[in-house]
């Protein structure tokens, strides 16, 4: 009986996989080459880092399969190039090596000018903006990866935000407001009658809408909380887009 069980599994494997490929999917979840080109784990071991979990539940949980201690990808840098893992495995980088197209620059130093990690010349990637205003979240993208998300507060249903494909039209770090506030690290939408900020704050240094981030309350722009919004301004040049949805 265990004999015809065994003849039925191995007739069903895929195949397109070699058999010691078939062996690993079975055994650790983790394809060969995806161990030995992506992830960089170890393909004779299903915890690399001997934390007890293996390196296929951890990945899937969003942990670092290289860190003993329960730390997430977003928190780990293996090889302390200044870019975590989870942006290396999305750009593609190598986790295990700080500079992966040898050109003499680490990997998060290229990233943070926005340059391609995987180019040896000096190759800009696009940077963009997107907004989705029903799960009240900003998403700050760098050629094809989404680096990261923070909560904003968009426009109320009285005075929407609107919807569409903008640009970056100034920034000024400390813009007035018609309605009598400040507003923080103004990035100008549009014809410049709406943007994205952060909190704004009363003359009398009374911040509005502290408690109303993930909630449309504002008079259309897009408010950001306190350091977030520095953040963006930062990353964000002008002239580039903004797509709100």
């Amino acid at each position: 009986m265990k004999f015809f069980v065994s003849i039925l599994i191995f007739l069903f494997l895929p195949l397109s996989l070699s058999a010691q490929e078939r062996f690993v999917i079975d055994q650790y979840g983790i394809d060969d080459k995806d161990e030995n080109r992506v992830y960089s784990t170890d393909p004779y071991s299903k915890d690399t880092d001997g934390d007890g979990f293996s390196d296929w539940i951890e990945l899937n949980s969003g942990f670092s399969p290289h860190n003993p201690v329960k730390v997430r990808l977003d928190d780990n840098d293996q090889d302390k190039d200044g870019l975590n893992d989870r942006l290396e495995l999305k750009f593609g980088t190598d986790i295990m090596d700080e500079d992966s197209d040898k050109d003499g620059y680490k990997d998060g130093e290229e990233v943070d000018n926005g340059f391609d990690p995987l180019s040896q010349g000096k190759v800009k990637l696009d940077k963009r903006i997107e907004i989705d205003l029903k799960n009240q979240k900003l998403s700050y993208v760098l050629g094809k990866v989404r680096m990261g998300t923070f909560t904003v507060s968009s426009g109320k249903p009285g005075t929407p935000t609107p919807k569409g494909e903008f640009k970056v039209l100034n920034k000024h770090p400390k813009a007035w407001s018609k309605y009598g506030l400040w507003m923080p690290y103004w990035i100008g939408l549009g014809t410049g009658k709406f943007g994205i900020h952060e909190l704004p704050v009363w003359p009398n240094g009374y911040r509005e809408g502290e408690n109303h981030l993930g909630k449309p309350v504002s008079h259309g722009c897009i408010r950001l909380g306190v350091g977030a919004a520095k953040f963006i301004y930062d990353w964000t040049p002008v002239g580039i887009p903004v797509s709100i949805y």
